[in-house]
């Protein structure tokens, strides 16, 4: 058993560049690459492609750009290798990197994990009156339903690698939960041992979106923009005790930072004291991050609060169909043209529709693109002379999205002057994916393990159930003094912003301890829901939640149902808020003149 070990996080989704093995390979310090493939879209799509092929349905990318390339080196270093590319198809996946083995003449084990398919299931869901988590909408007709997974934790993988595995293939898990495996496995930490697991889910947190943790989409992105096209994948160094650095290989792009790291940390998060995993619920309130050398940042105090007694199970669903195409106008007050073209084409498609019998549209969206219309109420040009305009509707029909698709091009010759658009061929109508997501208890979801001709029980268990109810932390907050001077929030903060389902969040971490009370007194959770008010859906009883960390100095803001359905069900241009912080980021702070002065802020 080794002191510490090291991960590389080589994908953050699938489609990452191929680029990240190789060059994680060449830092020949690795003991486990991981790689994260699946999100509640992809899912859907593997699930089609599985309908159309029975061996499809997983990560190809994963056989034909990752391991074909790269298995001779894995096989060298000894890397052990964990990744979710089996989709909806896991066994496939395995059987394709088997064939790879054998063709390269390597000895290595490929283990699978099975059990978060139940898709078996779904006639009893759509009749035992299961409700969605966050809306409380019933079950989708059974008939509508692509795919539904339950999320898997850690301990089975690990199980595989303990079994003799050198490559882990799993389906639905969470993201976290590869670098954890790699973690229980080499430190045989246990399933009570709830600190420790918490850390090395921090940890996965940290590698699971590849190079958000190295530089990209950094606030502070002109430190790093000339060498992000050589950007490093992040690397974790992981403790037996716990302790978690993030680093990247010797010579690569990006950097790693205090404000990188948080960033990642926040992104994509809830209740920063009550994160639900599988194998434990974590507390990254009291997370401290310390730059121990040029590129690497240490994290410490994460807590582990039991584990929770059921399991997220989420499904995909078709909705109807969507479709729409960006224009461009320029002119004398081409945001004016552009709102009026987009209201002429859309008066002209609901005649049609009514001539051709067809319903209205489900949904509408018109963006002008370059007259902020992201910023709502905070908009601060006057009229532009240039503009994109985005027109995009859903109709339960492709026919019914086809009107919009051809009235648009018909319409060209008889809209206001300036209209042009890049050619080429007319968009089609695509499936609306909707999330439906769902707890069920742990105990109803059956994990095996396959290796070789054989299967593995997986024995799930609880030592200590989480309990909700910890009490919250408070950030103090100090009034606006007399002598004061505005700021942008960006001089005085990070921030990064990511997508749930139809929730937003936007982690906000001071630069300094000294901002902390004039942040809090002045980004009350009503300041942000009036700032997003025209992307929250309205008649919300508590639209915006905000959660302090005192470890990090930073603040979650929790945006719920602002995504317009979020994902492919989303008519939106930022269909999963990752523009969200910085549209945050631009609003006026005010803080005391001397402290502007201490730090060199820039007033507004």
């Amino acid at each position: 058993m080794k002191d510490s070990i090291c991960i590389g996080g080589a994908s953050g989704f699938w489609g990452d560049a191929s680029l990240a093995t190789p060059q994680l390979l060449a830092t020949q310090q690795l003991d486990y690459i991981v790689y994260d493939y699946l999100a509640e879209i992809t899912m859907s799509i593997m699930a089609r492609a599985r309908a159309a092929d029975p061996d499809m349905g997983y990560a190809t990318d994963f056989i034909a750009a990752v391991l074909k390339p790269n298995l001779q080196q894995i096989a060298g270093q000894g890397v052990k290798v964990i990744a979710n590319a089996g989709g909806v198809n896991p066994l496939a996946c395995a059987e394709a990197a088997r064939s790879l083995i054998r063709e390269q003449g390597l000895s290595l084990e490929v283990a699978v994990v099975l059990g978060d398919d139940l898709s078996k299931s779904l006639e009893s869901y759509a009749t035992e009156n299961i409700v969605e988590m966050f809306s409380g909408e019933s079950f989708p007709a059974v008939e509508k339903v692509a795919s539904v997974n339950a999320y898997l934790g850690a301990f089975p993988i690990a199980q595989a690698l303990a079994a003799g595995a050198d490559i882990v293939i799993t389906g639905r898990c969470v993201d976290s939960a590869v670098t954890l495996a790699a973690c229980i496995h080499a430190f045989g930490w246990e399933q009570g041992e709830y600190d420790k697991l918490a850390q090395g889910s921090l940890a996965g947190h940290l590698l699971e979106c590849g190079t958000q943790a190295t530089g990209g989409n950094y606030t502070d992105w002109e430190t790093v923009i000339d060498s992000l096209p050589e950007a490093g994948y992040p690397m974790a160094e992981i403790s037996v005790s716990g302790d978690v650095a993030i680093t990247k290989p010797s010579g690569s792009g990006g950097a790693v930072t205090v404000g990188t790291v948080a960033e990642q940390m926040l992104y994509e998060i809830g209740d920063p004291q009550a994160y639900l995993l599988p194998d434990v619920v974590c507390d990254f309130s009291q997370v401290t991050l310390e730059k121990t050398d040029a590129d690497r940042v240490l994290l410490r105090g994460a807590r582990g609060l039991g584990a929770p007694e059921t399991l997220k199970v989420s499904a995909t669903y078709a909705d109807g169909f969507r479709g729409g195409n960006i224009w461009t106008m320029y002119g004398r007050d081409a945001d004016i043209k552009a709102e009026r073209f987009a209201d002429s084409i859309l008066r002209r498609c609901r005649v049609v529709l009514q001539q051709m019998g067809l319903p209205d549209f489900t949904e509408t969206c018109v963006e002008v693109i370059g007259a902020e219309s992201h910023f709502g109420a905070a908009r601060r040009v006057g009229h532009v002379r240039e503009v994109d305009v985005k027109i995009a509707v859903k109709h339960d029909s492709p026919r019914g999205v086809g009107v919009l698709l051809k009235e648009m091009v018909g319409m060209a010759l008889t809209a206001p002057p300036g209209l042009t658009a890049f050619a080429g061929a007319r968009p089609k109508p695509s499936p609306v994916v909707r999330l439906f997501s769902t707890l069920i208890p742990r105990e109803q979801v059956a994990i095996s393990i396959a290796m070789g001709e054989g299967s593995t029980v997986f024995e799930d268990k609880i030592v200590s159930a989480y309990k909700p109810g910890n009490p919250r932390h408070e950030a103090t907050e100090k009034d606006v003094e007399p002598d004061s001077v505005s700021v942008a929030l960006e001089s005085l903060a990070w921030g990064r912003s990511g997508d749930k389902g139809n929730k937003a969040n936007i982690g906000i971490i001071s630069r300094q301890p000294e901002f902390v009370p004039y942040i809090a007194a002045q980004f009350s959770t009503q300041r942000v829901a009036d700032y997003f008010s025209h992307f929250l859906a309205p008649g919300q009883q508590t639209p915006v939640e905000r959660f302090f960390l005192p470890g990090c100095h930073g603040f979650n803001f929790l945006l719920h149902d602002v995504l317009g359905g979020g994902g492919i069900a989303s008519l939106r241009t930022d269909s999963q808020g990752k523009g969200y912080a910085q549209l945050l980021l631009t609003e006026a702070v005010k803080i005391p003149r001397p402290l502007a002065a201490k730090f060199n802020l820039q007033t507004l």
